[in-house]
């Protein structure tokens, strides 16, 4: 009796520590932060750079702009324009969806930036999209990919390399430094290799939207397990330096939200080139100049901005 006591308590003391220790575990990858690398400024990074402390503080956007850009500038509600950046926002409505396409022409690829949240390359490191954007002087800013979230997929932001793993099955876009925008499958090219031939940006989300002016995704594919209509983000490009940022909203009764397929339609309507998901879901987000201007949700009933690890934006920096 006395040894089959002790059995039963080593057996509940086990399962404790073996529930302790699986909790912990999950807390690790989902939850608790990890701070790896304080990341360069964007108008300080450079190519094939590895993160350092900036020393720079932010600066309102226009102060910052060249003085020529800003005696130009031009600012609404729906538009905005300087010497360098052109922007004109709208929203639409398809497939009983509302959706926010921000039509962006730049002078140079250099306004077109990424930044990380809390300026930190990490794990479960996250802000919102509009805090973010705010800590870089953003005009315009969407949501990334999520890159914390996953413990593997190439990662370079503003031209420094963070993350090299691959991902197997991965189909990531390149922003190379002339601004053009390319698809790769990380089994095909090495993040370094990537680096070599001008890469700016790598997301790593996904899929690729339409490549060569062609739809690349079919009616029935989706991201995972996710939802068939689902609040969106992509990015696209129509032709030299002439992108446009699109964010749709959905799980709502007043929006729905959109397939793969037909967010791929909506950007090909567009007349873009190539196009690429990004992170969406309650991640969907759009910010121009100051304020959140889609309704962003994780459940469908609270508007709220999730907190991600990275954006895409334009704007001069700090």
């Amino acid at each position: 009796m006395r040894n089959l006591g002790k059995s039963h308590w080593f057996g509940i003391i086990y399962g404790i520590m073996l529930a302790a220790f699986t909790a912990y575990a999950l807390l690790d990858v989902f939850v608790i932060p990890h701070r790896y690398e304080t990341a360069l400024p964007a108008s300080q990074a450079v190519d094939g750079a590895s993160a350092s402390e900036s020393g720079s503080a932010p600066t309102n956007e226009a102060d910052d702009a060249p003085d020529d850009a800003a005696a130009e500038k031009k600012s609404t509600d729906t538009e905005y324009a300087d010497g360098n950046i052109t922007i004109s926002v709208k929203t639409l409505r398809e497939d009983d969806t509302d959706i926010y396409v921000a039509d962006v022409e730049l002078s140079s690829a250099e306004y077109l930036k990424t930044a990380l949240a809390e300026n930190t390359y990490g794990r479960n490191v996250k802000e919102s999209t509009s805090a973010i954007a705010q800590e870089n002087n953003a005009i315009l800013a969407i949501n990334g990919d999520f890159y914390g979230s996953r413990l593997n997929g190439y990662v370079i932001r503003n031209g420094v390399l963070y993350r090299s793993s691959a991902a197997k099955g991965n189909e990531d876009l390149v922003i190379y430094a002339d601004g053009s925008l390319g698809i790769i499958e990380e089994s095909e090219i090495s993040a370094e290799a990537l680096l070599d031939k001008g890469a700016q940006q790598v997301l790593s989300f996904g899929p690729a939207l339409i490549e060569n002016g062609d739809i690349s995704v079919s009616e029935s594919e989706e991201v995972g397990k996710a939802k068939a209509s689902n609040p969106r983000t992509a990015i696209g490009l129509i032709n030299d330096l002439h992108y446009v940022f699109v964010v749709s909203d959905g799980r709502t009764s007043a929006s729905k939200g959109l397939s793969l397929y037909e967010l791929a339609r909506f950007m090909k309507s567009l007349g873009v080139k190539t196009a690429y998901n990004l992170d969406g879901g309650g991640s969907s987000t759009m910010y121009y100049q100051g304020r959140v201007i889609n309704n962003p949700t994780t459940d469908g009933r609270t508007i709220s901005e999730r907190r991600v690890s990275d954006i895409v934006y334009i704007g001069y920096g700090k």
